[in-house]
């Protein structure tokens, strides 16, 4: 489905559609850490029901729209069953879709992209995510909240997610960018050869909202994102973070974004796999 407004809303639009019957409004929260004994996932269900935008839904990015046999972890769910779990949360072909998160923004930009991977356009994210939300001084509902069922058409754009035998081959073609959205000291520790980097906070400012288009335009022309002659391809740890800078990327009018889906999981997965380091 076509989009026909912003694909980066404020709270203030949100708020003023909160009634509108073709408004579906989805909380996208995963509450992911890092220590000394590595990754911890956590299902952001929790928070979300002890506050969430009123008549929320709640999509559980980590249960139940994870291929738990996929590339590596992460890897999206399959295209029925995209469909068959979006559409049991009350998300249909004829519905816009606000995204949000509790975090940092990279989980509401991870739903816009399997939605949007999925065929269905219509799907803008709340910039600041539920932050925002109560900084404008709006309500906050608390539990659970439903949608009745609908019909989720899936029609995967298969154009939009890498493999890794696409990025090993991109290893070597000059028109392909890999795009490494980690911090710049994860990326000096390790990245796939020939990346540039655009580190994913980086596109935020103090509040959490995404930069101007001014501000991302200058970032990401910088490494030469914008360049019409390349194609992008974005990655990171686990396939989280590459959602923001490709929803960055679309913002500033890049429909040919990639994103490769089992990031530097999958990537060194294989020993054979060279990691360039500074």
């Amino acid at each position: 489905m076509t989009a026909s407004h912003p694909r980066l809303v404020d709270a203030q639009w949100v708020h003023e559609r909160l009634d509108d019957p073709t408004i579906r409004i989805v909380d996208a929260t995963v509450h992911l850490s890092f220590d000394e004994d590595g990754r911890h996932e956590e299902s952001g269900r929790a928070t979300y029901r002890e506050g969430h935008l009123p008549g929320a839904t709640f999509a559980d990015q980590l249960i139940d729209l994870n291929d738990h046999d996929g590339e590596a972890p992460f890897a999206v769910a399959s295209s029925e069953r995209f469909a068959e779990v979006v559409g049991g949360l009350g998300v249909g072909d004829e519905h816009t879709v606000v995204v949000y998160d509790h975090v940092n923004g990279i989980w509401a930009t991870r739903l816009w992209w399997q939605l949007t991977l999925e065929g269905h356009d219509d799907v803008v994210v709340l910039d600041g995510g539920l932050q925002a939300w109560q900084d404008a001084g709006f309500r906050v509902e608390t539990g659970d909240a439903t949608y009745p069922a609908a019909t989720f058409t899936a029609s995967r754009r298969s154009e939009r997610v890498v493999g890794t035998p696409v990025v090993e081959a991109a290893t070597q073609d000059s028109s392909v960018l890999l795009i490494n959205a980690l911090d710049r000291d994860s990326f000096a520790g390790g990245r796939i050869p020939g990346s540039v980097n655009v580190p994913f906070p980086e596109l935020f400012d103090e509040q959490g909202r995404l930069r101007s288009l001014d501000e991302l335009r200058e970032i990401l022309q910088s490494v030469g994102a914008l360049d019409p002659g390349v194609t992008p391809v974005t990655y990171c740890g686990g396939g989280i973070a590459a959602t923001t800078v490709a929803f960055a990327l679309n913002l500033l009018g890049r429909e040919d974004v990639a994103v490769y889906d089992g990031s530097l999981n999958a990537w060194t997965a294989d020993p054979e796999h060279a990691l360039e380091k500074d």
